[in-house]
């Protein structure tokens, strides 16, 4: 039998691991590596106990957690044994070189490659510029804790907090429903909505719905990189459309309908993404009538409506749909926080049944309590109040951006004020190597986005999309001075 000090244990008792899983774990390497041979005695729980220095239930709790795992047999009168059963652990190749703990690459086949999709985010000592998320530190922090603890003590006396519909709660439905009609000219009623997990769970969706091998979708030529994936995911084949000053190219769409059969338009035509152009009206009824005359469905991404500086924001192109060609996506997260995690697709009823049967095999279904708190800031008026109020820090920022941008470089940028949205599109003079800059920005501090991570070819594009909305005065200043840094620095 093998006495306890020819087992390699060793108990760290300030390690966030329990004692009897170091125990497990340990004696799993030892059948790993061969040292103890299936069939081998082990240590009675006494004297193991003894000299690891531990109490005695540990062990046998070690030993009752491996035994259950089919490792390790007792036998009544005999002892622990090493299950006999096992192969020969010890001449199986260790592809880890040795090391411990989760291999460093897994023994099968990855299918396909990962999408190749460019991110930056806010970090310590580093400031962003953003594609045009919110400033989190303006939640009305206080009135969503409320809301949260009053929906989930609501939920729980309902039984509301375990499976439920996978549309959402009925609350935030209606309340959306009720501010789509209201606000945006559509037509809804909580059947027409299905609650998802941010706009990119809503686009994902549609694409799911849609499309399949072999079809394709329209999207502008520069569009957000996420839907384009979302897509592609699916097999189709993604067609880029010319893009100008008012939006997607609509004469280019008609002439691609007519070469082959197109499926779906992915379009932002409120704040173009990346450009923040609008689609004007005229463009907008044109390409509601070639959606009635080649067949295609239109998905409606209008991830910033309620963000408007100017004038009363168009509506949306759902708000014209009599015939069932839009799926309409939206989101609170830029209105409350990302984190939150929710949006919505407004669309007839079959297609948010088809919506609600695919996420039922994705991720069950939202938060019942987050969902009735929101729904509660919405029906009390909070979150109006609150758009109210960032809206008067957002439009500031806009006009800060604009005038930093101009002092610090002039002539080398050329931009216009978007009508809305949280992000300016800046566009540099030629010979400025806006992918250059972008690896190297680092060093000073600073990230963004060039604007060719927004093209559905590898084209350089001579802009960048900066957002504005979560960095306050003296960071956007900041952010623009390490920018101009970096410029002078590539063209000195």
């Amino acid at each position: 039998m093998l006495r306890p000090w020819d087992l390699n244990i060793r108990v760290v008792r300030s390690a966030q691991t329990a004692i009897y899983l170091q125990i497990c774990q340990a004696i799993l390497e030892e059948i790993r590596r061969g040292r103890i041979k299936p069939g081998a005695a082990l240590p009675g729980t006494r004297e193991l106990a003894e000299s690891l220095g531990v109490n005695r239930k540990t062990v046998v709790e070690a030993y009752d957690e491996l035994t259950a795992q089919g490792w390790l047999v007792p036998e009544r009168t005999r002892g622990t044994f090493v299950s006999a059963e096992l192969p020969d652990i010890g001449r199986l190749e260790n592809r880890n070189g040795g090391k411990a703990g989760m291999p460093d690459r897994p023994d099968f086949r990855l299918r396909g490659t990962g999408p190749g999709l460019s991110l930056v985010f806010a970090s310590d000592g580093v400031l962003t510029f953003d594609d045009g998320a919110p400033d989190t530190r303006l939640i009305p922090v206080d009135e969503l804790a409320r809301a949260y603890r009053s929906g989930l003590g609501l939920a729980s006396r309902r039984n509301r907090l375990g499976y439920g519909d996978p549309r959402g709660s009925l609350a935030l439905r209606e309340a959306v429903s009720t501010m789509l009609n209201a606000d945006r000219g559509l037509t809804t009623t909580p059947e027409n909505i299905c609650l998802v997990r941010g706009s990119q769970m809503g686009i994902y969706l549609a694409a799911r719905i849609l499309v399949g091998p072999g079809d394709t979708v329209a999207v502008e030529e520069l569009s957000y990189p996420p839907a384009r994936e979302a897509f592609r995911a699916t097999g189709a084949e993604v067609a880029a459309v010319g893009l100008d000053g008012h939006g997607m190219r609509v004469d280019e769409l008609e002439k691609l309908c007519r070469r082959q059969r197109v499926r779906a338009v992915y379009v932002t035509p409120h704040h173009q993404f990346p450009t923040t152009v609008l689609m004007k009206p005229e463009r907008r009824l044109r390409l509601m009538a070639l959606a009635e005359q080649f067949g295609f469905a239109i998905v409606e991404d209008d991830y910033d409506h309620e963000f408007h500086f100017v004038h009363r924001p168009m509506l949306p192109l759902a708000s014209a749909d009599r015939g069932g060609k839009v799926i309409y996506i939206g989101s609170m997260s830029k209105l409350l926080s990302p984190s939150l995690r929710i949006g919505y697709i407004a669309a007839p009823v079959p297609v948010v049944d088809r919506a609600a049967a695919e996420i039922t095999i994705i991720d069950r279904q939202g938060d019942p309590a987050t969902e009735t708190a929101v729904a509660d800031l919405m029906e009390s008026g909070a979150i109006k109040r609150h758009t109210r109020r960032v809206m008067r820090v957002y439009a500031e920022r806009r006009e800060l951006l604009g005038d930093l941008l101009l002092k610090a470089f002039g002539d080398l940028v050329s931009f216009t004020l978007p009508e809305g949205g949280l992000a300016l599109w800046v566009q540099f003079n030629d010979g400025i190597d806006l992918a250059a800059l972008a690896d190297k920005a680092g060093a000073e501090g600073l990230r963004f986005l060039p604007g060719q991570s927004f093209a559905a070819s590898a084209q350089p594009v001579q802009a960048v999309r900066l957002g504005f909305g979560s960095l306050d005065a003296s960071e956007l200043a900041e952010a623009v001075r390490r920018f101009a840094r970096l410029v002078r620095g590539k063209n000195a």
